[in-house]
């Protein structure tokens, strides 16, 4: 039986997967068993760490002798300030120097842990049945594949390179604090840390659920500039474009109302972390302040304190950023992770054998399927096609015609019966070697937005020029390429728009020439395409399938006459089976179809 939803994609509460257990599936990643380098590059990266760290603890040293120098009149005093006054400008330079030898070692970390994420999903994609991709809009999950890939390396750039150092940093100020004045200025800027933490974790939390509102209408005005894009001729026909316009405009107008609100909020989180930051800096100064009244601290130990705070206080500015980056990375990151989580519905049984065709003979046994759980397409479908025979399948539109194709092809299984190919069952062996086999040329045919040639060599990967030349002329294409000046490298245009219908119908004739399959589906090749083109295509098309074993979908039954046999669905059950006179004379529901279309065909030339 089918899934209980249309589609295994996943589900919106996906984005909030635990934080920690998406960090744990990126790991991998990050870093690969099988890449030492990265590895290495990553304990490089760290090293630079340390050595930032430790030259930015020890320039407020340097800052307070200067100073304590130069309350003490006197030129070897004031040559001793000059020195700390150098040796605090060359730390900075060197920590400078550090972050960025970190930055270029750990460059190449966060782009390839990137890439292979990325190809695994892509991967994953391709891997997904046919209903999760009828269900998804594509410019959703192309959206949610950007942003995860995105998040990556702004997320680990933050999480290494702005909070690891932080922690280090004030784990090593709380313990020079302890030393030079007491437990009680540690304690003070532990709870104002803590309280700039809580305030900030608190309203960025309210604010990413206004930022994932904000990314989910982001991602519907996409599709829906998508959508009506990829229907720009449809667009046309029924002069829709206001209509269009406004449609997107609604989308954009709540997207940019969420937008607004998420941005917005930014102001409360800057203004809750400002009331935190200055009450320490001003608490701390007045402290220090106060001990140098009193003869406790010199004027060095004021600076001191000032600069170790600004020191710490500059990352941790940076904090409710850094917090709603990692927070919006993770739910990015998460929600890609939900499309490599997402069940494959038909996948190769363990160890699955390559399906070996000596005789590609097709037998549907008993198939029962449906594409959801409320509608039953075919009820129990049984016929044969012998190896080197020419089928057709005819019916009522609904009777399950296109349906068999997407089965043989194994898009889906069926939820009883079996599929043989050869005596194997289709479902035993494996789904690349199955498709290797079988070649269709559909009633639409999308190109890629490439070449002709490219295009044709498309059926086979590793086709010669020679042979997609030859493909070419036994689709009938050498006057077409004739008359354009590139010839096979003609650009189709995206969708194969460039090209008429019957164009891009040779084109795939000639692709599938290419693959040379000894099975071949034709799935209304030619019901889109006036007479004319119509008996041009269907001529090569009988000349295709000379020595293979086809099944040809037919709505125009006077295309299919020529058929060794012709199964009459209806209703998902094989009603009638025989060759056209047979059927004629069965005086059936086929024999009823031609009447009809007879009939019109009379009125449209008496009209």
């Amino acid at each position: 039986m089918p899934p209980e939803t249309p589609s295994s994609a996943p589900d919106k509460t996906a984005a909030r997967h635990d934080g920690w257990n998406t960090l744990r599936r990126f790991m991998p990643y990050l870093w690969p068993r099988d890449y030492p380098e990265l590895r290495l590059r990553i304990v490089i990266a760290l090293l630079f760490i340390l050595l930032s760290t430790a030259t930015q603890m020890v320039m407020p040293y340097f800052l307070k002798w200067a100073v304590d120098a130069m309350a003490v009149t006197g030129p070897k005093l004031m040559n001793g300030a000059m020195l700390f006054v150098l040796a605090y400008a060359a730390a900075r330079f060197a920590g400078t120097a550090f972050d960025n030898l970190r930055n270029i070692v750990f460059e190449k970390v966060g782009q390839e842990g990137t890439r292979m994420l990325a190809e695994h999903v892509f991967g994953q994609l391709h891997q997904l049945s046919l209903r999760f991709h009828l269900a998804r809009r594509t410019g959703e999950v192309t959206k949610t594949i950007e942003r995860g890939t995105k998040s990556i390396d702004t997320m680990l750039y933050f999480m290494l390179f702005n909070i690891a150092p932080t922690v280090l940093q004030l784990v090593v100020v709380a313990v020079i604090f302890q030393l030079n004045f007491g437990w009680g200025l540690v304690a003070a800027t532990a709870l104002a840390i803590a309280a700039y933490i809580y305030v900030t974790r608190k309203i960025t939390e309210w604010r990413t659920s206004l930022r994932e509102k904000m990314n989910r209408l982001d991602g519907q005005a996409l599709a829906r500039a998508v959508d009506s894009l990829l229907n720009y001729e449809t667009v046309k026909y029924f002069a829709a474009e206001p209509r269009e316009q406004a449609r997107y405009a609604q989308a954009t107008r709540a997207y940019t109302d969420a937008a607004v609100k998420s941005e917005n909020s930014l102001g409360l989180l800057n203004i809750a972390q400002g009331v935190v930051v200055n009450g320490l800096m001003a608490g701390a100064m007045a402290y220090t302040v106060w001990g140098w009244w009193h003869g406790r601290y010199t004027g060095g130990q004021l600076v001191f304190v000032q600069t170790y705070l600004m020191q710490l206080f500059r990352p941790l500015d940076m904090l409710g950023m850094v917090y709603r980056t990692i927070r919006q990375g993770l739910i990015d990151m998460a929600a890609m992770f939900a499309l490599i989580d997402t069940e494959v519905e038909v996948k190769d049984v363990p160890g699955a054998p390559a399906l070996v065709v000596r005789q590609p003979s097709v037998v549907f046994d008993n198939v029962v399927f449906g594409y959801d759980r409320n509608r039953t397409i075919l009820n129990g479908l049984s016929f044969e096609v012998p190896a080197g025979h020419h089928v057709a399948l005819v019916g009522p539109s609904g009777a399950g015609k296109s349906t068999i194709g997407r089965l043989l092809f194994r898009f889906y299984d069926p939820w009883q019966g079996r599929i043989l190919i050869d005596g194997q069952d289709i479902a035993q062996v494996s789904q690349r070697s199955l498709r290797s086999v079988l070649g269709i040329v559909p009633q639409d045919c999308v190109l890629f937005n490439d070449t002709i040639g490219y295009n044709i060599a498309y059926g086979r990967e590793g086709a010669s020029e020679a042979e997609v030349t030859a493909a070419a002329r036994g689709a009938a294409l050498a006057p077409l390429l004739e008359r354009l000046p590139a010839g096979l490298e003609t650009e189709v245009g995206e969708r194969g728009l460039k090209l008429s219908g019957g164009e891009k119908q040779r084109v795939s004739i000639a692709r599938t020439l290419v693959k040379n399959p000894p099975i071949l589906l034709l799935d209304e090749a030619t019901s889109a395409l006036d007479t004319r083109t119509e008996q041009e295509i269907l001529a090569t098309l009988h000349a295709i399938a000379e020595n293979r074993t086809s099944l040809s979908i037919a709505h125009r039954l006077s295309t299919i006459v020529d058929s060794d046999c012709i199964f009459v669905l209806n209703e998902g059950h094989l009603v009638e089976q025989g060759n056209h006179a047979e059927l004629l004379r069965y005086d059936g529901l086929y024999a009823e179809m031609w009447a009809r279309q007879a009939n019109e065909a009379e009125a449209m030339l008496a009209g």
